[in-house]
């Protein structure tokens, strides 16, 4: 395993991370699921994970037709969704119902066009961790082109009603 693929304690990645693991985690379901596969989990610090973008996405039937293109709020939510996992396998809240809910989006950046058929790259690394609040910095990309990148802010909350 190469450097890059190990945390700073040299600690193994998570590595068999499928759909059934992200349904587990997230409260997201289909249309609004954003995240398909996990690569690598390196917990506390970073995740790679992987939307698969297909033509069949509710959203290409108006962004654009005969253009199809995923808008950049999506792939801003697929990172946010990738980070929920990070967060949410680091502080071992699987099955609690807490969300990992946005605060704010900062310095957000939108490179390339992602159409379908592409593997959109998910990865975003904790930036600051403070008690319930977390910062994220994240990049999504296709076969190693920025499509786009984001700082953003979230929480860990209680699902309303509880």
């Amino acid at each position: 395993m190469s450097e890059s693929e190990q945390g700073d304690g040299g600690e193994t990645p998570v590595t068999d991370y499928d759909i059934h693991k992200v349904l587990s985690a997230l409260p997201h379901r289909y249309p609004l699921l954003l995240v398909d596969r996990v690569r690598s989990i390196h917990l506390g610090e970073r995740i790679h994970a992987v939307k698969a973008v297909s033509m069949n996405e509710e959203f290409f039937q108006g962004h654009f037709p005969g253009a199809p293109i995923m808008p950049g709020v999506l792939q801003i939510e697929a990172l946010a969704q990738a980070a929920a996992i990070l967060g949410i396998e680091t502080l071992e809240l699987a099955g609690t119902g807490k969300l990992v809910i946005f605060m704010g989006i900062d310095s957000a950046k939108f490179r390339t066009p992602v159409t379908p058929g592409c593997l959109l790259d998910l990865e975003v690394e904790f930036v600051q961790k403070r008690s319930r609040v977390y910062k994220f910095k994240g990049r999504a990309s296709v076969e190693g082109k920025t499509a786009s990148e984001v700082e953003f802010t979230a929480m860990i909350a209680d699902p309303p009603g509880a």
